[in-house]
């Protein structure tokens, strides 16, 4: 074989294998569970590729990098693959006390392009931030709202700080949750003076709500009586007016009798009176007039009687007798 036909078959050797590079980097799948980013030359482009079936121009020119859609989780503080080497993290709180606290951390890639090229690791970067984020909350709350109610309040709070470091890194990682695992105290010593403590805490609660149970239970009474009080204090008054306009208006009925017969209503308002001030008496009008003596007994018979008049030829002792008799049914 000369030379030249060894040259040519290089040539055809070298061709195949250029075109079959070229048939077999000219084309791409992407799966419904990932994305992918189109580079040219090393610069990636704008956006990721649709799922499906796609042509490109053959390696190196362009090349392909797939990245997955799922949502990844971080695990700060604790990793249950690797509990027995997983180190524990100590944080101070607010009120300067140690606490031991583990994190999860769901998030997700939604920017392929500043994935792969902003960072050399995006993943430290989100530990980085998910460790400041954290560290950043729990230095500025209590260790009861650490330890007790205040968990929930925590999480929102790291939740936002580490969004808004994200965007700030630019590194097209997106934060869905977050999740406090466990929070605790740094040895049993601390556990128990800590239990002592919030018994004492719930104990003093539980005295509180009783005493002011108590003092709504005697202000409700005291509003109660205050109505009745004020309810009978109204009913008096309307009575209190309405005997007065009774009083006027007996009084000014009076008056026009008064106006009209003056003895008549001089003497009903005598004998009236007298039957008010002494209502178990007897009482007897009496009209003197000359030598006739008359009597009118007002008792509960409503009887009446008259004695005869008395004679001339009566001697002094018998009127003597007769007016004693009378002084004695008169009184």
């Amino acid at each position: 074989m000369t030379l030249k036909q060894i040259y040519s078959w290089i040539g055809i050797i070298v061709a195949v294998v250029v075109l079959g590079l070229f048939v077999a980097t000219s084309w791409y799948t992407v799966d419904e569970s990932e994305q992918a980013v189109l580079i040219t030359f090393g610069e990636a482009e704008e956006g990721t590729t649709e799922p499906g079936l796609h042509f490109k121009l053959p390696w190196p020119i362009q090349t392909v990098e797939t990245l997955s859609k799922e949502t990844f989780s971080l695990n700060f503080g604790y990793d249950p693959e690797q509990a027995e080497s997983a180190d524990v993290v100590r944080m101070i709180t607010g009120d300067e006390n140690i606490l031991q606290a583990d994190l999860v951390v769901q998030w997700k890639i939604i920017e392929p392009s500043k994935y792969l090229f902003n960072s050399n690791d995006p993943q430290q970067v989100l530990y980085n931030a998910t460790s400041a984020s954290l560290r950043s909350i729990i230095g500025s709350s209590t260790i009861d709202d650490a330890l007790t109610d205040g968990k929930a309040e925590i999480e929102n709070e790291v939740l936002d700080l580490l969004v808004s470091l994200m965007e700030d890194y630019e590194v097209g990682i997106a934060i869905q949750d977050v999740k406090l695992q466990e929070v605790d105290l740094p040895n049993e010593e601390v556990r128990q003076a800590f239990m002592k403590v919030t018994d004492a805490r719930e104990t003093m609660n539980t005295k509180k709500n009783e005493a002011d149970k108590y003092r709504n239970e005697i202000y409700e009474e005291a509003l109660g009586e205050k109505d009745a009080i004020i309810s009978r204090a109204e009913g008096d008054k309307i009575e209190r007016i309405e005997t007065a306009r009774g009083n006027v208006s007996a009084f000014n009925a009076l008056y026009d009798a008064y106006e009209d017969s003056p003895e008549i209503t001089r003497q009903r308002l005598v004998l009236e009176t007298l039957d008010q001030v002494l209502p178990e008496a007897n009482i007897y009008i009496m009209n003197d007039d000359g030598n006739t003596l008359k009597y009118l007994p007002l008792g509960q018979n409503g009887s009446t009687q008259a004695l005869p008049p008395a004679t001339d030829s009566s001697d002094e002792e018998n009127s003597d007798e007769e007016e004693a008799e009378n002084n004695d049914r008169e009184q």
